[in-house]
């Protein structure tokens, strides 16, 4: 497609690189930004450096922060003892928009899947046994997509911390099979979360 500029053509350029956008939707997004007031187009652009230069990941869970310590880890309302292991920040979001949930998060950063090339040292296992030798958690959720990938980044963390001495639960699958958590309704994740089951050998 040629364009009457090659700044327009830069802007489609990028805006295309984002996940699901088109060069066409590219494109209606870079015209609809030129009708506006310049100062839309340089808040949204100074929100993106912004978003870039200064984000930082929490040093307990790894969720996405403004400070070194996130709010919920930050929470002394938060139920220390009970920690749900999710796959990233998405699935954080799905599960506190329930209003279901007290305790706090460990996010993995993804699940184990040799075709993506992802395997477990890629992951935030590592602060999986930190938390255990701090010795305040009581039980941890796995709270992984019900997919093979999910099932089995599981099963490792069971295997490789089973005779910690605490409980492994894992939530109902009130989610449907190959569903990714974050595309799960509030309702049937509230619940899910609500209605956990123990995690054993057996689950996987």
């Amino acid at each position: 497609m040629d364009y009457p500029s090659k700044v327009l053509a830069k802007a489609v350029d990028e805006i295309s690189g984002l996940p699901g956008i088109g060069r066409k939707t590219a494109l209606r997004l870079a015209l609809h930004l030129l009708k506006q007031p310049n100062s839309r187009a340089i808040n949204l652009g100074s929100s993106l450096i912004n978003l870039v230069n200064d984000i930082k990941y929490c040093k307990e869970c790894h969720n996405f922060s403004d400070f070194d310590i996130c709010d919920i880890c930050n929470n002394e309302k938060r139920n220390d003892e009970l920690v749900c292991i999710v796959e990233d920040v998405r699935d954080v979001i799905a599960i506190e928009n329930t209003g279901k949930y007290t305790g706090k998060y460990l996010i993995l950063g993804g699940k184990i899947s040799p075709i993506e090339g992802m395997g477990p040292h890629q992951l935030n296992i590592p602060s999986i046994e930190r938390k255990l030798n701090e010795g305040k958690v009581k039980e941890f959720i796995f709270a992984l997509s019900a997919t093979m990938e999910g099932d089995t980044t599981a099963y490792y963390i069971y295997k490789k911390f089973k005779n910690a001495g605490i409980t492994f639960s894992s939530i109902a699958r009130g989610i449907s099979v190959g569903d990714e958590l974050e595309y799960a309704d509030e309702i049937s994740l509230g619940r899910s979360i609500i209605n956990r089951l123990p995690y054993n050998e057996s689950n996987s």
